[in-house]
């Protein structure tokens, strides 16, 4: 998929949905005529239509919905082989969908047994009113290896994602150890700074003041020329005790466990810091704001946060726009930089930098994409989509950050 595809379909999530609601329902309806076509008897063609067109109308809500969303297909699915025609896959379509998608967005043990149950009732709906074929290979193996193999998919992509997030959450607790110990280090440079400073010229002093006691009587122009000078070092140990301690009142220490995650609410001080930087940042919020999750409060915001520090380092431009647009559904991050006047932007490495791995990583754990490139008018453009209603069994099992 190209670039500005991509663009189109994380800028326009509810389009794409529906433009692939309604390739589904052709190839469903493709095989409802197939198999009227195969029939050795007539098959009333209305019935097959009508129930392939409420299956893929319900896959609309099978994101918030995936449980009532397979019961409806899945009785559908029945009623149109009740009236005869042969369960292909082609005809299953709506109902194979159903099921990824509620193995994908439950827990492991929801998913399989709703799996079961719908393999149980389509087999026992072929053996009740068997299709013109009356074979138990249609009625039973071809329901049960589609619907099964949907749903191993399903609960494997989940898995994928957990693994994602897992990942996710290690690297944070590795960065994390690693600034702990950058902050150890430091606190023993600055400790063995503050010993050679206070040792050196106390000794220093001390030594003065030795030699001015011995030559005040026998030499005092000498005397009097060493206390000259010790106001010198005096002064220069000051300072330098003075911007030894003052590293130790920075607070350095990494955020403990008791500290609030960050999240959007956080974006001004971003956008401060990096103007202290020279970048300067317009932000925009499109739409009514939802109240996000903490995991997802914190996906949003180290996103935001990765891609103003690549156009902080990388950027030719000093000015980035920032757009938060929310919907019902989803949440699309978009932060877009200019190429500056007379200057070209430095093209991107091979494969692209760890930045933009950890920003796809973030969205693909919070079940959400991410899409980078260079723009059609000059620049750079990173947008994000991040969906904003999982469902509940799935938000129970989200790790906190």
């Amino acid at each position: 998929m190209s670039t500005s595809w991509r663009h189109r379909a994380a800028t326009r999530p509810k389009a794409l949905d529906l433009a692939l609601l309604v390739l589904l329902f052709a190839v469903t309806v493709s095989g409802v005529l197939a198999t009227r076509a195969l029939a050795s008897g007539p098959l009333a063609l209305w019935p097959g239509m009508v129930l392939s067109a409420l299956a893929c109308a319900a896959l609309y809500w099978r994101r918030s919905h995936p449980l009532p969303v397979l019961a409806v297909t899945a009785l559908s699915v029945m009623a149109v082989g009740a009236t005869g025609y042969l369960l292909t896959p082609l005809l299953m379509g709506p109902l194979l969908v159903a099921q990824y998608a509620t193995s994908l967005r439950t827990r492991r043990r929801t998913g399989w047994n709703s799996a079961l149950i719908v393999t149980g009732c389509v087999v026992v709906s072929g053996l009740v009113f068997p299709s013109f074929l009356h074979s138990l290979v249609f009625a039973v193996v071809n329901p049960t290896a589609w619907i099964l193999l949907c749903a191993a998919l399903g609960s494997y992509q989940r898995v994928r994602r957990d693994y994602a997030v897992a990942r996710a959450e290690h690297a944070d607790r590795q960065r994390e150890e690693e600034a702990r110990h950058r902050v150890v280090q430091e606190r023993m440079r600055i400790a063995r700074e503050l010993h050679d400073v206070v040792a050196h010229h106390l000794t220093l002093a001390d030594a003065q003041a030795g030699a001015v006691k011995h030559l005040l009587r026998t030499q005092p122009d000498k005397a009097h020329e060493i206390i000259d000078r010790l106001p010198e070092a005096t002064a220069a140990a000051l300072r330098e005790l003075k911007a030894t301690v003052g590293l130790l009142r920075q607070d350095t220490d990494p955020a403990d466990d008791l500290a609030p995650a960050p999240g959007l609410d956080r974006l001004p001080d971003l956008v401060d810091s990096c103007a202290a930087a020279g970048l300067q940042v317009t932000v925009t919020v499109e739409g009514e704001r939802w109240p996000l999750t903490p995991v997802l409060d914190l996906t949003a915001y180290r996103i935001l946060q990765e891609a103003l520090t690549n156009v902080t380092k990388h950027g030719a431009g000093r000015t980035a726009e920032v757009r938060l647009a929310f919907t019902p559904r989803r949440l699309t991050l978009t932060v877009a930089n200019d190429t500056a006047p007379g200057r070209t932007p430095a093209p991107p490495g091979p494969g692209g930098g760890f930045g933009l791995i950890s920003m796809r990583e973030r969205a693909s754990s919070a079940g959400g994409t991410c899409h980078a490139g260079h723009r059609s008018g000059g620049g750079f453009q990173v947008v994000c989509a991040l969906p904003l209603d999982p469902s509940p069994d799935r938000r129970d099992e989200s790790p906190a950050p």
